[in-house]
C-alpha cells in the first residue's frame, strides 16, 4: 500500500514511457513471427512480466533489460497455460489468433484481470469464427480449431480496441482482403498497425473507421520496432501537476497529438497548459477552476481511461460538473472512494454522475478499484489534509512505471510500505 502526504510545491521534468495499452498487442503479435523481433521502449511494469510469463508457457524465448524486449517464437509449442497469470490480465485473449495461425488448434483459459464488468469476449470469438475458427466456450476456457476460410469478407470491430486488433492479427496471414468496419483507432492500435506494416502486413485505412487487410503469405523477422509512449499516463500527470506543481511541470514525450480533445477540456476548466518543442507540454499549478461537463466516447474522444483522474480536477471547481461514462457500466463505482475523503456527489445511473466542487479533501484509507482509478485516489492523496492510504496498489503497478520513485523525484510525500 501507498501512504502519502499533502504536498502541493512538486516541480521538475517528467519522462513518459512506453505504452502498456500498444505493448501487449504488439507481443501477442510478434508470434505470427516465426523467429525474432526486437521491441524497444517497453513499459517495465506489471502487466508485461505477467504477459512475459505467459508467452514463455509457449515456448518464447524472452531477454528483457532496459526497456528492450527480444522475442523469439522459432520453438512455439502447445501446451498448458497458468490458470492464474491468465486471470490478473486481460488482453491474453490477444493470443487467440496468433498462436491458431502458428498451432492451428488452442484452449486458453478464459481471461480475466480487469474489475469493470462484462467484457465483448463474446465479439472476439463471434468474428474469429466468421474467419474460419472453430470454438468451443465455456465458463473456465476457450476452445478453438483453424480452418481456413477463402473469399474477401468484411468483419465489423464495434469500435472495440481488443477486437479490432485481434481482427488485425488474425487476417494479416490470410489470403484474402479483410475489411473491418467500424474498427477501433485509438493511439495503441495505430502502433499494432505500424508493427505489423513494417514485418510486412499490407494494411489501408479510410478515413470512416475502416481498416483494410490485404493478406500476405509471410512476414520478416528480426527487425526492430519502437512502442509509442502512453498517452494516458501524460493525461494522469496533466491532472497531478494542474494541482501539485510548484509553478509547473514539464512533461517529455507528451503525445500532445493523441490528447487534442483531452487538452481542450483541461483548458476548458482553467488549467494552463503550454505546448513546446519535440513533443513537451508545460503545465502550470491551476487554482482557480471552472466546473465543466465530460462524456467519453472512442478514441479521438474524450479517453474513458482518463475519466477518472479528470474527476480530481472537477473536484477542486468551482459549481457542479457532470459525467457521463458511455462505455462502461459502473466504471463511476470507484466514486465511492472519494466519498470516504469528503465528496459531496450523486451517482444518477450507472453511467452518469455529478460532483459537487470545492472538496477539501480529508485523508483516510482509500482503495484502487482499477488501474485508473488507483492513480486518481493517489492525486486525492496529494491534496488532502494529511496522510492518505492507498490499498490495492499493484492495479497502479500493472501500468504506471516507477509511480513511487517518479514522484519521490518531483518533491512528493509518497512510500509505499507493506500492510501494518
Amino acid at each position: 500500500m501507498y501512504k502519502i502526504n499533502w504536498k502541493k510545491e512538486l516541480s521538475g521534468t517528467i519522462k513518459i514511457g512506453g505504452s502498456k495499452n500498444a505493448v501487449l498487442p504488439i507481443i501477442a503479435a510478434s508470434l505470427l513471427i516465426k523467429w525474432k523481433v526486437t521491441l524497444t521502449n517497453v513499459p517495465d511494469i506489471g502487466d508485461v512480466y505477467t504477459f512475459l510469463d505467459i508467452i514463455k508457457w509457449v515456448g518464447v524465448n524472452v531477454k528483457f533489460e532496459n526497456h528492450i524486449l527480444e522475442l523469439d517464437s522459432t520453438e512455439l509449442k502447445e501446451s498448458n497455460f497458468d490458470l492464474e497469470k491468465m486471470k490478473k490480465i486481460r488482453v491474453s485473449i490477444l493470443l487467440l489468433a496468433p498462436l491458431l495461425e502458428r498451432l492451428w488448434k488452442i484452449s486458453i483459459p478464459t481471461p480475466g484481470g480487469c474489475n469493470l464488468g462484462k467484457r465483448p469476449i463474446d465479439d472476439h470469438i463471434k468474428w474469429l469464427e466468421n474467419i474460419g475458427y472453430k470454438s468451443i466456450t465455456n465458463f473456465e476456457s476457450i476452445d478453438l480449431e483453424w480452418e481456413t476460410s477463402s473469399g474477401n469478407m468484411d468483419v465489423n470491430g464495434w469500435f472495440w480496441v481488443t477486437v479490432t486488433e485481434n481482427l488485425l492479427v488474425a487476417n494479416v496471414l490470410r489470403k484474402w482482403i479483410t475489411t473491418i468496419k467500424l474498427a477501433a483507432i485509438e493511439p495503441h492500435v495505430m502502433n499494432l498497425i505500424d508493427f505489423l506494416r513494417k514485418a510486412g502486413a499490407k494494411i489501408s485505412m479510410r478515413y470512416n473507421h475502416t481498416i483494410i487487410i490485404e493478406g500476405v503469405e509471410e512476414l520478416k523477422w528480426d527487425f526492430e520496432f519502437e512502442v509509442v509512449s502512453d498517452y494516458i499516463q501524460s493525461g494522469s500527470y496533466m491532472v497531478m501537476w494542474a494541482l501539485c506543481a510548484k509553478e509547473f511541470i514539464e512533461i517529455q514525450n507528451a503525445r500532445v497529438e493523441d490528447l487534442f480533445f483531452y487538452i481542450q477540456k483541461l483548458k476548458e476548466i482553467w488549467v494552463k497548459i503550454e505546448i513546446l518543442e519535440n513533443d513537451v507540454v508545460r503545465v502550470y499549478r491551476s487554482n482557480d477552476l471552472k466546473a465543466t461537463n465530460i462524456q467519453t466516447n472512442v478514441f479521438p474522444g474524450f479517453p474513458t481511461d482518463l475519466q477518472s483522474p479528470f474527476v480530481i480536477l472537477m473536484t477542486q471547481a468551482k459549481g457542479i460538473s457532470k459525467i457521463h461514462e458511455v462505455l462502461f457500466e459502473w466504471r463511476l463505482g470507484w466514486l465511492v472512494e472519494l466519498e470516504k475523503m469528503g465528496l459531496d456527489m450523486k451517482i444518477s445511473n450507472p453511467h452518469e454522475a455529478e460532483i459537487i466542487g470545492w472538496v477539501k479533501f480529508k485523508a483516510t484509507t482509500v482503495t484502487s478499484w482499477d488501474l485508473r482509478a488507483g492513480c486518481a485516489v493517489a492525486i486525492a492523496g496529494l491534496i488532502a489534509d494529511w496522510e492518505t492510504t492507498v490499498t490495492n496498489n499493484a492495479y497502479i503497478k500493472r501500468w504506471y512505471e516507477d509511480f513511487v520513485l517518479n514522484l519521490q523525484k518531483l518533491g512528493a510525500d509518497i512510500k509505499e510500505i507493506e500492510w501494518e
